[in-house]
């Protein structure tokens, strides 16, 4: 398993285009004609570029938590594709877990994976991706980032994931979020306890 593979989509620039708020899962939570924030633009242009037909839409209210998507979008936590980056601590690298939103990240599964981790700080997560926490977005980092994908995203149909703003989000598969990282699947989360 190559897990010391960086995102083949590590890098967003491009021209303002207006979000089309077509396809995806009606009701899509966005206005046709609404202007999307500058960073979720810039993940608009890049979806556009690497052929992703689905549109960034923003939500109604903040979608920085996986409860909150998944209320603005009316579908599952489980289906909302939250990341989380941590530091490795041999190289300073940055690692992104994209874990399913009903998962809390498993810290010493993922370090029997790529190695020690620690904190990373807001400062750390916006130099290493070009987003603030609670929109960072899968693809379009500014740096190189170590991607891992919870194998649980992978039973379902379709996911959300943040477009690089807390009120923003575009809608994939699981295939297309490996396809578009680079990432390789694995076990990195803990399950919710069961009631």
């Amino acid at each position: 398993m190559n897990i010391d593979r960086p995102s083949q989509f590590s890098s967003a620039s491009g021209v303002g285009r207006d979000a089309d708020g077509a396809g995806g899962h009606p009701p899509t939570p966005v206005e046709p004609a609404t202007r999307l924030p500058d960073s979720a633009q810039r993940v608009a242009d890049l979806l556009l570029r690497i052929g992703h037909g689905k549109p960034v839409v923003l939500l109604p209210a903040s979608g920085r938590t996986s409860a909150e998507a998944a209320a603005g979008l009316g579908c599952s936590v489980a289906e909302i594709a939250k990341s989380i980056v941590f530091r490795r601590l041999s190289d300073d690298a940055a690692v992104m877990i994209i874990a399913s939103g009903a998962n809390r990240v498993d810290e010493l599964k993922v370090a029997a994976l790529v190695g020690p981790l620690g904190k990373a700080d807001a400062a750390f997560v916006r130099q290493r991706t070009g987003y603030a926490i609670g929109g960072v977005c899968p693809v379009g980092h500014c740096g190189q980032t170590l991607v891992l994908v919870d194998q649980d995203l992978l039973h379902f149909d379709r996911i959300w994931a943040a477009a690089g703003h807390p009120h923003a989000v575009f809608e994939l598969t699981p295939g297309e979020l490996l396809a578009m990282t680079g990432a390789t699947a694995a076990e990195v989360a803990i399950s919710p306890a069961s009631p």
